[in-house]
């Protein structure tokens, strides 16, 4: 998990893209991606690809669901 963490923290600061971007672009409250990003919470399939296409990383979506 804490790979995971890690991986998705690097992508989005590689973007550019803080937390609150990447939950307003998302659709999703600013609580509930900081919980995703920091393994707290896992996300539903629809929210993980949405969050893969903002990042970039659309065909690796799943993995957002270990």
């Amino acid at each position: 998990m804490k790979e995971l963490r890690e991986w998705l923290k690097k992508i989005r600061e590689e973007k550019e893209f803080s937390q609150i971007e990447i939950a307003k672009k998302a659709q999703i409250s600013y609580p509930h991606y900081n919980f995703i990003e920091n393994g707290k919470r896992r996300p539903s399939p629809r929210v993980a690809r949405r969050i893969a296409d903002i990042l970039g990383f659309a065909d690796e979506w799943y993995r957002l669901l270990v």
